[in-house]
């Protein structure tokens, strides 16, 4: 019965992060950088778009048109930013992507969703109130998670900037974002997610 499920193609790639200068290149603004490094990789040219709250570019990627997010909201009303962009589109809650930082997933993995629970990310939390669903695909980018306990290590470290012996992993790993990504619009986010959720960074060297 399940054959005749239509691809989960996206439409709408949304990177969350913070504005301001102090928090770029920090752990917790990873899709910020990958949505710049797909404007970079893509030819786009991501511009300050006031009725979205956010930084924005259109693409064209194998023949359909894409739009490029980054919503300049801070991070817990990022909803509000994507809000306005399916509304003036009409983009389906299922056609977007949004790629956010995973403390849970070591540095070097990342993971693919079709849906789920916020799993404590505030910028998560604001999509599903803003949009009613918990059903909209999402791409997780490890950051590794701090050894000490408590609310203010933690705060400080997705806060943090990545270590100079780090930032070849990152690389890597948003290569690997990337290639997911393409399968993502080619064969959908399903495809995707089964030969890419298992592979890291260094496994993919290998």
């Amino acid at each position: 019965m399940g054959q005749g499920k239509p691809l989960v193609i996206p439409q709408l790639i949304v990177g969350l992060g913070n504005p301001e200068p102090k928090y770029d290149h920090t752990r917790h603004n990873i899709g910020f950088e990958f949505v710049d490094r797909l404007a970079a990789d893509w030819g786009a040219t991501l511009q300050d778009h006031r009725k979205f709250q956010g930084v924005w570019a259109e693409v064209r990627r194998n023949g359909q048109k894409l739009g490029l997010l980054k919503p300049t909201t801070y991070m817990n009303r990022s909803g509000q930013s994507l809000r306005a962009v399916i509304d003036w589109y009409k983009i389906p809650p299922e056609s977007v992507l949004v790629v956010y930082d995973d403390m849970d997933l070591p540095l070097g993995r990342l993971r693919l969703r079709l849906q789920g629970s916020a799993g404590g990310h505030n910028g998560i939390k604001s999509i599903i109130s803003h949009l009613g669903t918990q059903k909209f695909p999402r791409l997780r980018i490890g950051i590794g998670k701090t050894q000490l306990k408590g609310d203010r290590p933690t705060i400080s470290h997705v806060l943090g900037k990545f270590a100079p012996a780090e930032k070849p992993i990152l690389n890597d790993v948003l290569g690997l974002a990337e290639e997911a990504l393409a399968l993502s619009l080619r064969e959908g986010v399903e495809k995707a997610m089964s030969l890419y959720n298992a592979r890291s960074v260094e496994s993919s060297q290998s």
